[in-house]
């Protein structure tokens, strides 16, 4: 085990992590702003990576491709929060479940009558292949291409939240949402607005992973549970906690995915160890969760008020 490896495994969990807070800073205000379990939030991920798949060969361009399927999957979600959506605020979370899960089952079946079971996408061109960093490293410039887009728009979300008044209704709303509508903020329209953004978000984190994963029916749910488990550590509502937790579970979850395989060689069969290597990182995140919640129930980051 060397530097060079360390440092490439440290790369892949900030790239890791910074897609799951996009993942899960929609979540989070969702959760937090409208009092909202909303598990087809994967789907909405799904969503981007196809039309981002389907727009690309027929714009001939990755980037307007993304673009088109932010803005398509974001129009699509505020439509579904309108007409459906809405009409589950005021109930209670077993209901809101209940009502989101069949909503998965809806959109993988559209999705499937729509593009198919699974779409190639490929990176730009120039950015598929290696680069050089220091300690001699070569890294693949589409994942450096992942952190700083993750990092650019963790950085506007935190502008957005925390130096706008946009980001002061929606603090305020995650905080009390009785007391926002009491001072004058349009709620509706907020929670409208909310749910797109949250929406614009997964459509750049699965147009982003697409040339890295499979593009197919159903990845939106492989990637719900741990974006949860984000929501969850940084604290319900919380963009800074989600951004925290994010970085951690990514970091946990892939150095453990590699570093505890190579300890476990030491001592076991090849085989052995490459099963129980994953096995046990995913356990790692939820340890890492419980520990978490023992410290501090409200998470590491909650917002202010809650």
């Amino acid at each position: 085990m060397t530097g060079t490896f360390l440092l490439e495994q440290a790369l892949n969990g900030l790239q890791y992590g910074l897609m799951l807070f996009l993942l899960a800073a929609g979540l989070t205000i969702v959760f937090g702003v409208m009092d909202m379990i909303n598990l087809a939030h994967g789907s909405l991920y799904m969503a981007g990576a196809f039309l981002a798949a389907w727009l690309a060969p027929l714009l001939g361009s990755f980037w307007l491709a993304l673009g088109g399927a932010v803005v398509l999957t974001a129009a699509g979600a505020m439509v579904l929060e309108r007409t459906l959506l809405r009409s589950l605020y005021r109930r209670d979370h077993l209901s809101q479940v209940l009502a989101t899960f069949a909503l998965i089952l809806i959109l993988n079946d559209a999705v499937r009558m729509v593009f198919g079971n699974d779409r190639p996408l490929s990176a730009p061109a120039g950015l598929d292949g290696p680069v050089a960093l220091p300690f001699g490293l070569h890294y693949p410039a589409w994942r450096l291409v992942i952190i700083g887009v993750g990092l650019a728009l963790a950085a506007a979300l935190y502008v957005l939240v925390q130096k706008t008044r946009v980001g002061a209704w929606v603090r305020a709303g995650a905080s009390d949402r009785d007391m926002s509508t009491a001072m004058g903020v349009n709620v509706p329209s907020l929670f409208t607005a909310v749910f797109g953004l949250g929406a614009a978000l997964c459509a750049v984190a699965g147009a982003l992973l697409a040339p890295l994963l499979a593009v197919q029916v159903g990845m939106g749910e492989n990637i719900l549970i741990p974006a949860f488990v984000v929501v969850v550590i940084g604290g319900i509502g919380s963009i800074r906690g989600a951004l925290v937790g994010a970085l951690l579970v990514g970091v946990v979850d892939t150095l453990g995915r590699t570093l505890l395989q190579q300890v476990l060689r030491e001592g076991l069969p090849p085989q052995w160890a490459s099963a129980a290597g994953p096995a046990l990182a995913s356990v790692a995140v939820y340890v890492l969760m419980a520990a978490v919640l023992v410290w501090r129930p409200q998470g590491l980051l909650p917002v202010r008020g809650r």
